[in-house]
């Protein structure tokens, strides 16, 4: 049953991407060509913005809670990442959309060959960005309803705090915090902030979802196409067994060739529109942490602990996700080099020159980044990781001073 659910995410005519622009189409990334739903999508985009204004806004009038403020500080900076991300996409829809097209065109390419090791890379290539976009979409719809579901299950588990709702000792849990324009300590005013705050919530994770998953999978396919250059460049000569000849094997160099150039263009071009978010990402990413590992400490209902804990483990999971495929396009791209090494070279004099010169040009890694400072490689992962946990150490110790 899931999987003929599934299968309606597939499209034959973008076997890799397919689940994922269906998606960016879905949550209004990739807009429609139809006005008025261009105005509908445009519409709500501008209305998730405002509310992320509105989360700021809400950090000036609680800024003297210290819990509040924390609690609010992970939700607003993840929101403005969020926004960054969706807002980017749209601004440089042209360059992501090329992005796509490649990714699609160059793997309907591949799928045409009939070698087996070929076959066997594409295929596993594609059962793993399927994993990768259904897991980062499970994890990323948990986390929502964790957050949505949060404040009943903080009123159903914690009698303290029914009790003090009912004495006025303290104000309902907001789903999201963020300024509204009425008293949302009333229980209609929190109704209709909850409602307002629930959409926003949701939208966030449709932006999400889109943007994340498909960032993922493309670093997946530059990984692929690696694999699958090294492949082919080791049979530039044919084998021992069936060397090629010189017209063959100089088409052969030729394909290889043009072949890396237009991966090495395309990835400079998604890292462009990439590293931006990520810069921002990784730096919200240690605070976040960082307020976030302050929380699960200093929180005294057991509920809302392990509400956070998740929250944390989200955070910890994305960026783990990035730096991780990542650097292992970075390694992929260090063993490109060795494709002409495995070729049968010294069948062939004539090309020897050229096959040379695709060894130089192969010698160029890719590597994404984090804007123009930092490499988004597993040791820039432990890191951060290490920065938060400092920054936390710090922030633990003037929690308890002032306490």
């Amino acid at each position: 049953m899931l999987k003929n659910y599934l299968s309606k995410f597939e499209d034959p005519r973008a076997p890799l991407l397919g689940p994922n622009i269906k998606c960016l189409k879905f949550v209004g990334l990739l807009l429609p060509e139809s006005m008025k739903w261009r105005i509908i999508y445009i519409i709500l985009h501008a209305f998730q913005s405002l509310f992320v204004i509105t989360q700021y806004i809400d950090v000036w009038y609680i800024k003297s809670d210290k819990s509040l403020l924390y609690n609010n500080l992970k939700t607003t900076m993840l929101g403005t990442v969020n926004m960054a991300k969706a807002l980017s996409f749209l601004a440089w829809s042209k360059y992501w959309k090329d992005i796509l097209d490649y990714v699609t065109k160059a793997d309907l390419e591949q799928r045409l060959s009939n070698d087996k090791v070929n076959h066997r890379i594409i295929s596993h290539t594609t059962s793993y960005c399927r994993k990768v976009t259904y897991i980062n979409w499970s994890l990323e719809i948990l986390t929502c309803l964790f957050v949505i579901v949060s404040p009943i299950l903080k009123y159903i588990l914690s009698p303290m705090y029914r009790e003090n709702i009912r004495n006025g000792d303290e104000d309902y849990l907001a789903v999201v915090n963020s300024w509204v324009p009425w008293d949302k300590r009333t229980l209609a005013g929190y109704i209709f902030a909850s409602a307002y705050q629930i959409f926003a919530a949701l939208m966030a994770v449709a932006w999400l979802s889109g943007y994340d998953a498909t960032a993922i999978v493309i670093m997946v396919f530059f990984k692929g196409e690696m694999k699958l250059l090294r492949q082919d460049s080791s049979k530039i000569f044919g084998s021992e067994g069936e060397p090629v000849g010189v017209e063959e094997a100089k088409r052969r160099l030729k394909r290889c060739h043009e072949r890396h150039q237009e991966m090495m263009k395309f990835a400079k071009l998604f890292n462009s529109c990439l590293s931006p978010c990520m810069l921002l990402y990784v730096t919200v990413c240690s605070i976040m942490l960082c307020v976030t590992s302050i929380q699960i400490m200093t929180e005294k209902s057991a509920t809302q602990m392990i509400l956070t804990a998740e929250y944390f483990l989200f955070g910890v999971a994305q960026l783990f996700l990035y730096c991780w495929h990542s650097n292992e396009v970075f390694y992929s791209s260090q063993d490109l080099s060795l494709g002409p090494y495995e070729s049968c070279w010294w069948l062939e004099a004539v090309h020897r020159k050229d096959l040379i010169l695709l060894m130089m040009q192969y010698k160029k890694t890719v590597v994404f980044s984090a804007g123009p400072f930092v490499e988004l490689v597993m040791p820039t992962f432990i890191s951060i990781l290490r920065g938060a946990y400092s920054f936390f150490t710090i922030l633990l110790k003037s929690y308890d001073f002032e306490e």
